[in-house]
């Protein structure tokens, strides 16, 4: 008899929590054991978790307390369509939000390719966009800019960003997304105003970067606070 089937009641009473790897593929089989909501958590930031992102995206001078930020960990469907498993640092704040827009875009069976934390790629946002990773915190400076994106706070969240650029003018990021700055293709991975992605966070009071005027930011959603 497998440790899971053994675990099996503790998780179904919710008193487990699964801690697989992001980026970890479960079978229909693992799923049905383990239970779904059981991927589904918030947790403090704690010292292991902390000592893979001081330096990173936890950067110098980082101005947003650990204290404030809660590790997600999430379900989501990859690009084959199998459910895999994710992880993601946001502001306490938007926690609960971000738990409910990833089960409701997961049993949507919406595809995102990757959920990894920033720092996997060294917290180099254009390394995790060219890698079409979907993030949250990472302490940073706006485009092109000095004054401090969202995403310093943990309030911001960019979707499959390869295939969602973000376009100001003849500046796109990533470049390697070029292409995909024409909305008029056919592409299953396009954010849209109304589909289930962009309704999934502003029904929760997010804002879209796609609907801005200046610049669209087709990846992003922001929530301040």
């Amino acid at each position: 008899m497998t440790i899971a089937v053994l675990l099996a009641p503790l998780f179904a009473s919710g008193q487990v929590k699964i801690h697989w790897p992001a980026g970890s593929i479960l079978s229909p089989v693992q799923l049905q054991m383990l239970g779904e909501d059981n991927f589904f958590f918030e947790e403090e930031i704690d010292d292991d978790t902390f000592g893979r992102i001081d330096g990173l995206s936890f950067g110098r001078g980082c101005t947003t307390a650990r204290e404030d930020l809660r590790l997600l960990h999430l379900l989501h469907r990859n690009f084959s369509g199998q459910a895999q498993t994710g992880e993601m640092i946001c502001n306490k704040a938007v926690a609960s939000d971000l738990l409910a827009i990833f089960r409701e875009l997961y049993a949507a069976d919406y595809p995102i390719e990757k959920i990894f934390l920033v720092d996997e790629f060294g917290a180099d946002d254009l390394r995790s966009m060219a890698a079409n990773n979907t993030s949250c915190f990472n302490f940073r400076t706006k485009p092109g800019m000095k004054q401090l994106s969202l995403h310093a706070r943990g309030l911001a969240v960019d979707i499959n960003p390869l295939y969602n650029p973000y376009v100001r003018g003849f500046v796109i990021k990533p470049a390697e997304g070029a292409k995909y700055a024409n909305r008029t293709r056919n592409c299953p991975y396009y954010i849209k105003s109304g589909d289930v992605c962009h309704k999934a966070f502003t029904r929760r009071g997010w804002s879209w970067g796609g609907a801005w005027r200046s610049s669209q930011d087709y990846q992003h959603f922001e929530k301040a606070k």
